[in-house]
This record gives C-alpha cells, sequence and structure tokens, in this order.
C-alpha cells in the first residue's frame, strides 16, 4: 500500500488545481474532518547531485504548501503541494485520508483515473515537442588527404 499511496499522493500533488477541483465537485467530494494541520505555506531546500551521482548541493529553496486532516471515521490524510494554493493542500489531504478507506475504488475511478490520463497526455505533448526540436549531429568525411 505504501507504493500506491506514494503514486496517488504524487499524483495529486502535481495534479491541474482547476481540473482536480472539476473532479472533486462531480464527484461529490465532501467529508467531514477535523484539521490536524491547518493548511500553511512554508519552503524547503532542494538538493541535487551533478550526475545523479556527486556530491549533494544546495539547489535552492521552493515554497511548499502543507495540510493534515483527520476523517470523522479516523484515517489521517495528508497533502504537500508546490505553491501557495492552501485550499489544494487541503483537497489533497481530504483525498489521501478518503483513498485509506471503503470509498478508494469509487475516488480510484472517478478523480484518480483521469488525472493519471491527463499526466500521460501531458507527457505525450512534451515528449512530442522535444522531438520536434531535435537535432541529429554527424560527422561528414570530407575527403582531404
Amino acid at each position: 500500500m505504501t507504493a500506491d499511496r506514494q503514486n496517488w499522493l504524487s499524483l495529486l500533488a502535481t495534479a491541474d488545481t482547476a481540473e482536480l477541483a472539476r473532479l472533486c465537485d462531480s464527484a461529490g467530494i465532501a467529508a467531514p474532518h477535523n484539521l490536524l494541520r491547518a493548511p500553511e505555506i512554508g519552503g524547503v531546500m532542494t538538493r541535487g547531485r551533478i550526475g545523479a551521482t556527486g556530491a549533494p548541493f544546495n539547489l535552492g529553496e521552493v515554497t511548499v504548501t502543507r495540510c493534515s486532516v483527520r476523517l470523522e471515521t479516523g484515517e489521517v490524510g495528508h497533502g504537500y503541494i508546490q505553491g501557495r494554493d492552501k485550499a489544494k493542500a487541503e483537497r489533497v489531504a481530504i483525498l489521501d485520508a478518503l483513498l485509506q478507506t471503503g470509498e478508494h475504488d469509487r475516488i480510484a475511478d472517478q478523480i484518480l483515473a483521469p488525472l493519471c490520463a491527463s499526466a500521460q497526455q501531458a507527457r505525450q505533448t512534451r515528449a512530442r515537442k522535444a522531438a520536434a526540436t531535435k537535432v541529429d549531429f554527424f560527422t561528414v568525411a570530407r575527403g582531404e588527404d
């Protein structure tokens, strides 16, 4: 379940805000919950490695918003998103908690599946744009003696 949870949290955190809100509204997502950690904005230091194997270095700070909720049934959900959107962070936390309940299959079908399809479409679009700018370099023998 850990890998599944990592996947859905990643998908929800990177989803388009308007699309996520539209899908939640159309699915009727409204779960009574208590805020364990109200949405708050902060920063995290991102680290990098040259060539993915070199010594780590501080790349820079990124603004994040986090939120934690507990459903009335006891499940706890967390939402961490890049940026300053408190409503999205709370929505992600609620969905994370609901995905740990019997609502998992319904939410997976009505929210995660469309978000996954949108993410795949965005990857394909980026790949097509990148392929259009591809340059093939080759060496031509000039025949000079």
